[in-house]
C-alpha cells in the first residue's frame, strides 16, 4: 500500500468552513484505478491553528502518480487556490510506503 498525507494548519475561525469544503466537494477518487481509501482527520487545537490531515491510500505508487496526472485530479483540485485564507502556511505533503501491515 502507498499512503499520501497532507497536513493543514487551519485558522480556528475557518475550521467549520474548511470541513464543509471537504465534505461538499466531489473528489472523483472512486473513479480512479488503484484508489483504496480516503480519510479527513481533525487533530488537536494548537496555538494559532487547528491541525487537520487528509490520508489517501493507494494500491501502489504508480496508481497515485497516475491520479496526480489525471483529469479527475485536476477537477478535484480546481478550486483549491480559493481557500488559502483558511490556512496558516501551505499544506505539507508526506508520502509513505507500507513496510508492515496487520489486519
Amino acid at each position: 500500500m502507498y499512503l499520501t498525507m497532507n497536513r493543514f494548519k487551519v485558522r480556528p475561525e475557518e475550521a467549520a468552513a474548511f470541513e464543509e469544503v471537504w465534505k461538499s466537494r466531489d473528489s472523483h477518487l472512486n473513479e480512479v484505478p488503484g484508489f483504496k481509501a480516503f480519510h479527513l482527520l481533525k487533530g488537536p487545537d494548537r496555538e494559532g491553528y487547528v491541525l487537520y490531515a487528509s490520508h489517501t491510500a493507494w494500491e501502489s505508487e504508480g496508481a497515485f502518480l497516475a491520479w496526480t496526472k489525471s483529469e479527475a485530479f485536476r477537477e478535484a483540485h480546481k478550486d483549491a487556490g480559493g481557500n488559502k485564507h483558511m490556512y496558516e502556511g501551505a499544506p505539507e505533503l508526506e508520502i509513505f510506503e507500507t513496510v508492515q501491515e496487520l489486519s
